[in-house]
């Protein structure tokens, strides 16, 4: 069990809310604009020339940044004039290589003056490149090699860079040489080298065109040299002959372009011919299409473009089309010496390559899919730089402006060009002497993308479009272009390599929508400006892109310098109101990215002036508007609802917002690693995040009113309209939601930093195996708003603390920094939690008692004020802890709190109220309660004290005598019996009966056992100890009742004669009841009677199953006597029950007497005949002497148990077939054995003394003849003699002695003389003599 539960204050579902809106944000992010390759690849547009040009510096798209001249320290070497000179750019170790004659410099340009130098060599070096080294071949150390290629011979050098932190905090590249000792003589001149990054290098030869591949290896083998060149263009062989031929000039190869992403790479020769090429083995290429005619296929694609004539269509370049930059299929782009580029596509679809393995390499041919002209109306650079301004305006429009045509500029001569992220810059050279132009182009966001910009006017394209089809719904790729005039002749371009962290941010991610890399709105704030580097022979040109946030800089500036307020204006209208409120944000709050060109210094967070800061909050307040609501109604009838159109402010927030944690909100944190897991989020992106939201929730915390309506909205509150007043807080709560987002995400930056601090995969291994699946699974979103996140990150909290506490180290410093940094992932809570834990390891070092129960207190004041957020697995290991070191309060009392805290909503209480006891879980329909979570917490919460009293009763029982131990065992069951939860103490009684110590608890009586016993499930030990819970309380009525129930209940298999016993000990107990006990005398009585006929009956029902028993054994074929034999032993029956069901279907003449003995039912004629057939089946068939046996063995047990009797004993009746039998027998049967018969029944003397008068004097027959009236005179003579007999033995209350003696003379005068009467006679004397004698 782990009872997830969140920290105080953090809402999930609000978090989880405003997360959904951060990812409607990045899917909005990936939509905005378009993909490159979606704008050219359009139906029916195969070219284009739309063009956005403008005359004032605010919206040319690059700006020349500063000037880095050559180090003066280099002119020494140009110590005569016929040196040969050359130089180019290395930008991936920030070096320039100059080579005079044989000697080669590398220019750190980030220095300036740095020079480093490699002269071990006699050859003029006429170019050099730089390439990835093959791995295993060098040391570590090496990552880059520079090929330098000399008339005569090709020579590696190695090179290690490494990046070095100055002392202004900016890095800058260290680079150092090793002579490799490789190299290879050639009879051709290498130019245009390519590296593949598994190392393979690849160059064109000078003189004769060819493709080479430098081959080299670790060591010299059978097979190959150490160093080798390779001819591809003639077959491998070329390289070992001499060059007898050469091809044409127009067919050389001049230039070589890796496509490392897609492992190709492109040739082009000198007549424009491109060639796709892709390694195959460590040695060969395979050539995969050639691309001719492209002229032609230029002019079909623009017929009668100015632009496509045979003597400007030549290409001077080649460049790569990144995935980044397009996901359409576009690969390729080749620009002429005019300014054409012509694009080539697979038409594969997105992200299309070239399968790895050579079987599935199936050529995907480069296709000409467009043809982009270049501007017509380009401006001179003089021009540019004299501003035209339009009037009113200072700043962007959306549109194009009028523009002056006094010295419009045509493109000719262009010569190098350099082409990264749908930014492309290319060198022309200057109508003055020492000065080249650029012609520098990028897409133009504001015509291009969906902003939710003011809808255009219809104005003409800056350009002529030729051979344009029909038109697309989309929107034609529009690019503002200018020319700017940079001093000195260009020798190489390059793109300033991005910061690595850059490269991540922008690489495509199948978790989150990701923006192309040319929508710079979504990755201004997360990376420096893109800048270039131009190299000229007077020193570097570095020319920054301008983004549209330094465009707005600009106007804000303008506002502040001015007051005029129309540049933010058109700037709105331009890129939108919500885009532009989340600049105007950036900018107000600060960013890493706001100096325009400025590499951050370690990432610090630039913030403007204050004055200007100021402009921008407030242009962001009244640009945001305010939000209105729409409403919906709902059609026939009168009901409506609506929803908010939230204002500029709000969406520009949560897309500021959406645009800094983009980078990490989708990452899984962690990868896999050796040793252990890693970080898969780089550090210094999450530091970059957290100092950009930091920035931004402490200029939202000191601006609250931003998002509040200004007081001249309305007059007053109350005089807005109801759906405003709607608006505003549906605004504000969303707002809300957002802001506490925002400060969850500044605290789980700074969580997840403190766990790489900690060595994150060392902590990862610690933690149980539930959170080590959670957190390799997770998301940093998940980990910010998920609940798996809250237990997973309070898991690695409890390793560090662990830690520090197992280094014996003090909890306040680490928790300190844990509230401080991250708190809702460290609650006061938690703390108190770690606090707690650290007195416990105090106990334990403690050697004075005291002092150790001090700390004991303390830890458990701790923990049970932490008790709501505690994990079981650690109240488990505590409570063992405080078992160890015999603390009985702790290991009672903090699991009682804990099941409190835990089931803080009572639904435990609850689902245990509902679902009966033992086992809850148990239950059919409990499994699927959802409060059975809720009990489970508690129960567990309960076992854990009913462990720990059994440790110390075990350790108190164990025999080794020690008195401290049964204080312990004693002090843990006194707090357990203390408990005022009424819940634990049914698992306690339930624990302690268990164990065999029912007789103990009866005895002390526990407050709570009463309703334990009572409680559901009612067993068969619990009525038992209930009844007699009630007897040692003294409540023996209530012990009748709880036996009576257990008596007549069906739910427990109780055999027959233990209900007659229950019976008998509710009667028992019922007759015990006090007279005046709470004033129930009479329903006590009634009860008491209800008990004694329920025994009454339940012993007719055991005589029948003792009759009946007998029968089965000896019919145990006879199924339906074995079933109601069975179900007497398994309830009781009413006497109607006993009398239909068994008594009359089986003709059991004695239970019917006793039936109608029991029920005292009147039915004279059932009971006669019943007695008729007793005597029947008494005499018939045996002779007269046995029926005289048989008859009195019958009737005077009967009569001993029914005399008194009417219902069944009919004494007369009974008496008259007794008379009737001995007179039909005079013969055998003697005079007194009828009188004898009744006596031995039991029947008092004065009752058949009347009977038999009432026979002697009745004169009917058959008492009517002299010989019975002489018969029944002798039997009234024997019934006095044994009367008087008995009375002489013990006198009794009634002997009517005259009534005797006066019917006595009278027998003796209607007495027959003679000898048979003798006997009689005499005995009616000796009766008379003995009255007389005696009475």
């Amino acid at each position: 069990m782990q009872a997830h539960v969140s920290p105080p204050n953090l809402d999930l579902p609000l978090l989880q809310g405003a997360s959904q809106v951060l990812q409607d944000y990045f899917a909005k992010d990936s939509q905005i604009i378009p993909d490159v390759g979606d704008l050219l690849v359009l139906p029916g547009a195969s070219s284009s020339a739309s063009y956005s040009v403008f005359p004032d510096d605010y919206r040319v798209p690059f700006q020349k940044r500063r000037l880095i001249g050559i180090p003066e320290s280099l002119f020494q070497f140009y110590n005569t004039t016929d040196v040969v000179s050359h130089m180019g750019l290395l930008s991936e170790i920030e070096r320039v290589w100059v080579a005079i004659d044989h000697k080669l410099f590398l220019w750190d340009y980030v220095d300036g003056q740095d020079l480093s130098s490699f002269v071990d060599q006699p050859d003029v070096i006429t170019h050099v490149s730089i390439v990835h080294p093959k791995p295993g071949v060098f040391v570590d150390e090496i990552n880059h090699l520079l090929v330098l290629c000399t008339p005569l011979t090709v020579i590696l050098l190695g090179v290690s860079a490494t990046d070095m932190l100055e002392p202004n905090h900016r890095t800058r590249k260290e680079i150092k040489l090793f002579d490799l000792d490789m190299s290879v003589s050639c009879d051709v001149e290498m130019i245009s080298v390519a590296g593949t990054p598994d190392g393979r290098i690849f160059m064109a030869g000078s003189q004769d065109g060819h493709l080479y591949e430098l081959h080299y290896q670790e060591k010299e083998g059978w097979f190959g040299r150490r160093v080798q060149l390779i001819n591809h263009s003639v077959g491998s062989v070329q390289s070992f002959l001499p060059r007898f031929t050469a091809p044409r000039s127009e067919d050389r190869v001049v230039s070589v372009v890796s496509d490392p992403s897609r492992n190709l790479f492109y040739t082009l020769t000198a007549n424009s011919i491109i060639a796709v090429y892709y390694p195959t083995s460590s040695r060969t290429v395979q050539l995969s299409q050639t691309i001719q005619n492209l002229y032609k296929q230029a002019q079909d694609k623009v017929p009668g473009s100015p632009a496509i004539t045979p003597k400007h269509f030549h290409i001077i370049s080649l460049h790569i089309i990144t995935q980044e930059e397009t996901r359409s299929g576009l690969q390729l782009m080749a620009i002429t010496t005019n300014g054409v580029r012509l694009y080539f596509s697979t038409l594969a679809g997105p992200f299309s390559h070239y399968p790895g393995s050579d079987a599935q390499r199936i050529q995907r041919p480069l296709q000409l899919v467009h043809v982009r002209l270049p501007p017509a109306n380009l401006l001179h650079p003089d021009e540019q730089s004299h501003p035209y301004l339009s009037s009113g305006s200072g700043y962007a429009s959306r549109h194009p402006q009028a523009l002056p045509t006094s010295r419009p500029y045509v493109l000719s001569g262009l010569e190098n060009s350099v082409h990264a992220a749908g930014l492309t810059i290319a060198a022309h050279p200057g109508d003055t002497e020492g000065t080249d132009f650029l012609l520098c182009m990028s897409p133009d966001l504001t015509r291009i993308g969906a902003l939710g910009q003011t809808p255009p006017q219809t104005l003409p394209l800056a350009g002529p479009s030729f051979g344009a089809g029909a038109a697309s719904q989309r929107p034609p790729l529009t690019e503002r272009a200018a020319l700017l005039a940079i001093p000195g002749r260009t020798w190489g371009m390059a793109a300033l390599p991005r910061p690595k962290h850059a490269i991540t941010i922008t690489s495509p991610d199948s978790n989150t929508p990701m923006p192309v890399v040319t929508n710079e709105l979504a990755y201004q704030f997360l990376e420096p400006t893109r800048q270039f580097l131009i190299l000229t022979n007077v020193g570097i040109t570095v020319l920054a892109k301008r983004r549209a946030l330094d465009w707005l800089r600009d106007a804000l500036e303008e506002v502040q310098a001015e007051g005029n307020v129309q540049p933010i204006i058109d700037f709105r209208d331009s890129f939108g109101r919500d885009q532009t409120c989340a600049m105007l944000l950036a900018l107000a709050s600060g960013n890493t990215f706001l100096e325009f060109g400025e590499q951050p210094i370690s990432g610090s967070v630039v913030n403007l002036a204050p004055e200007l800061a100021n402009v921008a909050k407030q242009a962001f307040y009244d640009c945001g508007e305010r939000p209105m609501w729409a409403e919906r109604m709902t059609y026939g009838t009168g009901d409506g609802s609506g929803t908010a159109l939230f204002s500029g402010r709000r969406e520009g927030f949560s897309l500021y917002f959406s645009r800094l944690v983009r980078p990490i909100w989708k990452g899984k944190l962690i990868k896999p690693g050796a040793p252990g897991p890693q970080s898969n989020i780089p550090e210094e992106i999450l530091l970059m995040v957290q100092r950009n939201l930091v920035s931004l929730h402490s200029f939202l915390e000191g601006n609250p009113h931003l998002f509040h309506s200004a007081t001249g909205d309305y007059s007053g509150a109350r005089a807005a309209p109801a759906s405003d007043q709607e608006a505003w807080k549906a605004e504000q709560k969303s707002v809300a939601e957002l802001q506490a987002l925002l400060a969850r995400t500044i605290e789980g930056v700074s969580f997840f930093l403190l766990l790489i601090d900690h060595h994150i995969g060392e902590l990862i291994g610690q933690t149980d195996t539930a959170t080590q699946k959670l957190i390799h699974s997770m998301t940093f979103e998940e980990l910010i708003t998920g609940q798996n996140g809250v237990a997973a990150s309070r898991g690695l909290v409890n390793v560090i603390i662990d830690q520090q506490i197992g280094q014996q180290i003090a909890v306040d410093t680490i928790s300190d920094i844990l509230q401080t940094r991250c708190g809702s992932f460290c609650s006061t809570d938690d703390v108190m939690l770690y606090k707690a834990k650290e007195s416990i390891r105090r106990a334990v070092e403690c050697r004075n008692p005291q002092e150790r129960q001090g700390y004991l207190g303390e830890s458990l004041r701790l923990f049970i004020k932490g008790a709501r957020i505690m994990e079981f697995d650690k109240l488990r290991e505590i409570i063992g802890d405080y078992q160890q070191l015999d603390f009985a309060k702790g290991a009672i009392e903090l699991p009682l709190h804990c099941a409190d805290a835990l089931d803080s909503d009572g639904l435990g209480k609850e689902f245990w109220q509902i679902v009966p006891l033992p086992d809850p879980s148990g239950s059919a329909n409990a499994s699927n309660d959802p409060r059975k979570s809720a009990w489970d917490r508690r129960a567990h919460c309960y076992d854990l004290i009913l462990d720990s009293l059994e440790a110390f009763e075990n350790r108190a029982t164990s025999g080794t005598g020690d008195d401290a131990a049964e204080q312990v065992r004693a002090h843990a069951y006194e707090l357990a019996f203390a408990s005022t939860d009424e819940i634990f103490h049914s698992r306690l009684y339930e624990w302690l009966i268990s164990r065999n110590l029912a007789d103990e608890l009866l005895e002390m009586r526990p407050a709570y056992l009463q309703a334990y016993l009572q409680r559901e499930p009612r067993t068969l030990d619990k009525y038992q100890l209930l009844w007699q819970f009630y007897v040692k309380d003294g409540q023996p009525l209530r012990a009748a009742e709880v036996l009576a129930t257990l008596a007549e209940s069906s739910e427990f298999p109780l055999s027959l004669s233990q209900r007659i016993e229950y019976l008998t000990l509710a009667v028992g107990n019922a007759k015990a009841h006090p007279v005046s006990a709470g004033g129930k005398h009479e329903s006590a009585i009634a009860f008491l009677t209800d008990l004694e006929e329920k025994l009454d009956v339940s012993q007719v029902q055991l005589e029948i199953f003792h009759t009946l028993s007998p029968r089965l054994q000896s019919q145990p074929s006879d199924s339906d006597l074995r079933e109601k034999v069975d179900l007497l032993g398994r309830g009781l029956f009413s006497i109607t029950e006993l009398y239909q069901v068994y008594a009359d279907p089986y003709d059991l003449l004695t239970i019917k007497l006793l039936a109608l003995h029991v029920s005292q039912h009147q039915d004279e004629t059932l009971v006669k005949d019943i007695w008729d057939r007793i005597f029947h089946e008494a005499v018939q068939g045996v002779p007269i002497a046995e029926a005289l046996d048989r008859i009195e063995g019958t009737i005077v047990p009967l009569g001993q148990r029914f005399h008194g009797s009417d219902s069944s004993f009919p004494f007369k009746h009974i008496a008259r077939l007794l008379v009737e039998f001995q007179l039909a027998n005079t013969d055998i049967v003697p005079p007194s054995w009828a009188v004898l018969v009744l006596v031995r029944c039991g029947i008092p003397y004065v009752e058949i003394w009347d009977v038999f008068h009432q026979m002697y004097e009745s004169q009917v027959p058959p008492f009517s003849s002299q010989s019975a009236v002489q018969m029944l005179s002798a039997a009234i003579c024997v019934l006095f003699q044994d009367w008087l007999e008995a009375e002489k033995r013990s006198p009794g209350e009634y002997f009517p002695v005259d009534r005797i003696d006066s019917a006595v003379e009278l027998y003796l005068r209607e007495l027959e003389r003679g000898d048979t009467q003798r006997t009689t006679r005499e005995g009616y004397e000796r009766v008379r003599r003995e009255l007389r004698r005696f009475w």
